[in-house]
């Protein structure tokens, strides 16, 4: 699958995900991108999962969206490397849509 980390989701968690191709919005110019702009841009661009910092369900209509969307509970890596294996399992386990259960 194709993932698109926003601003706030930690670059280091792709190494967790490395059966994956990661992406961050800074490395494709999309920084300064609004987060329905990079939503539409992710779209267009093939990406299958966004994971994002930010609760978009209150800032956007998601229901149209082709695009996964994980978000997760903090930008803090410290924080976000004790659950590693459960952000890989909801990525990996089929339940987004797109995915391929292993």
């Amino acid at each position: 699958m194709q993932i698109l980390f926003d601003q706030g989701a930690p670059a280091p968690l792709r190494q967790f995900l490395s059966h994956h191709t990661i992406s961050t919005a800074y490395e494709r110019g999309g920084s300064t991108l609004k987060n329905g702009e990079l939503l539409q841009a992710a779209e267009g661009a093939g990406f299958t999962v966004f994971a994002t910092t930010d609760n978009l369900k209150y800032q956007h209509n998601l229901g149209a969206r082709r695009i996964a969307i994980v978000v997760l509970s903090t930008t803090s890596w410290p924080r976000i490397r004790l659950v590693t294996e459960q952000v890989a399992q909801v990525i990996d386990g089929g339940r987004l849509p797109g995915a391929t259960p292993k």
